[in-house]
């Protein structure tokens, strides 16, 4: 599409090294989940610089978690919403970022401090630079762009910076309970700039697994709990076959597992030289856009419950199932909805990049905006989400320019 004179103009104020500037202030801001007001606070400052319309809430924690979409696995003191608009009447497009981050693990396994910004090869390196304070910079600097090119808009943007999206997306709920609303919405996690109108849900779910205490030279007189989780496990491989070989959906055709089951973690028994009478195991349960979450839970409950009819101890003493922690609704916005044509028509005319359109596995803040706020949503974003998550997290600098200028067009052309 040839573009016109205001989108070029548009363009043309994206500044590289003033995004990268933002993205760097954003990194060095220390807001791992749970403790975001700082990084909430410079947001705030910095929606104000550009001009627009800020509006500061304290979120009342204890109120939101009665929602019955509320997922939290830490404590938030002092949480804050955060919003500014830009433009008034018409439609409106909503951006939403979140601005924590998860912990840093062991700093020695990264090359340079976690939380001391840096670029080297092309990229910029610190925790969040993926996840997601390089695609909050980018949806910020866009906006920026549009307001210093002084092009005029037939809509409203709202710039939504939120909290607690780590462990189930507390932040976005909150703005949703609080009003915000869009006729659309783009939040840029990283999807390497594919266009991503549907994710997959994730569930938390922690299996009890009984046995029957012994010391450990007479261990035969005593059950190990222990030795019953490979029965337990082979259920939840084979469940985790199963669902996925059924829940086919083209979006998804990319991975083998879009909907996995991880079990993540075990601890279990109270002394070395006893049977371990309890053992626990946690893990994440992948859902498909569209599935009810009751139907879902009840799937993995039955297939642990099947299982113990295999042991005789487990039989009489069944392992018991318990949902837990995060908890990310699954969401989809229709291919036709505009949003979809719009954006990934903006990334080839911004960047010259074709377009592609898919799922992704991971949960975000889209299930809320699908399921509770009902805003046709898509994520797109820089960076590849297995640099997330983990030392020397990155995101390319082409990456983040693209998406600016991407998120821009997308903007003037869906407010027109």
């Amino acid at each position: 599409m040839t573009l016109s004179a205001d989108e070029r103009d548009v363009l043309a104020a994206v500044d590289t090294d003033a995004l990268v500037r933002l993205a760097s202030d954003l990194i060095a801001i220390e807001t791992v989940n749970g403790d975001e007001v700082a990084g909430q606070h410079f947001v705030e400052g910095v929606l104000a610089g550009i001009g627009a319309d800020v509006e500061t809430w304290s979120i009342d924690m204890d109120a939101l978690s009665q929602h019955e979409a509320f997922s939290a696995e830490v404590d938030h003191p002092d949480a804050l919403g955060v919003v500014g608009t830009v433009g008034d009447g018409g439609r409106t497009i909503m951006l939403n970022g979140h601005i924590d981050v998860v912990p840093v693990g062991d700093p020695a396994d990264w090359t340079t401090p976690p939380f001391a910004p840096s670029l080297r090869d092309g990229a910029l390196y610190g925790r969040g630079a993926c996840d997601m304070k390089g695609g909050l910079a980018a949806a910020i600097h866009a906006v920026d762009a549009i307001v210093r090119s002084g092009v005029r808009l037939d809509g409203r943007i709202a710039i939504s910076s939120v909290i607690g999206e780590e462990d189930g997306g507390s932040g976005t709920l909150a703005s949703l309970v609080h009003g915000i609303t869009a006729d659309a919405c783009i939040i840029p996690e990283p999807t390497e700039l594919a266009v991503v109108p549907a994710n997959g849900g994730a569930l938390s779910f922690r299996i009890r697994i009984r046995g029957l205490s012994a010391h450990g030279a007479t261990r035969e007189e005593g059950v190990s709990a222990i030795e019953r989780l490979p029965i337990v496990h082979r259920a939840l491989l084979e469940l985790e076959r199963e669902r996925n070989s059924r829940e086919i959906d083209p979006l998804f055709s990319w991975m083998k597992l879009p909907f996995a089951i991880c079990a993540g973690r075990v601890r279990g028994g109270d002394w070395p030289s006893s049977e371990a009478d309890w053992l626990e195991l946690e893990g994440r349960y992948g859902v498909a856009p569209g599935e009810e979450l009751d139907v879902a839970r009840r799937e993995l409950e039955d297939a642990v419950a099947a299982s113990a009819l295999q042991d005789e101890w487990l039989t009489a003493h069944p392992p018991t199932v318990e949902w837990w922690g995060g908890q990310f609704l699954p969401g989809r916005t229709d291919l036709d909805h505009p949003i979809v044509s719009t954006v990934g028509g903006a990334l080839e005319d911004a960047s010259g990049r074709p377009a592609s359109v898919r799922g992704m596995p991971y949960g975000c803040d889209l299930g809320l905006f699908d399921r509770v706020g009902n805003i046709p949503t898509v994520v797109f974003g820089p960076g590849d989400v297995r640099h997330a998550h983990r030392p020397d997290e990155h995101v390319p600098v082409d990456d983040l320019v693209d998406c600016a200028r991407s998120i821009a067009l997308s903007i003037l052309r869906y407010l027109t």
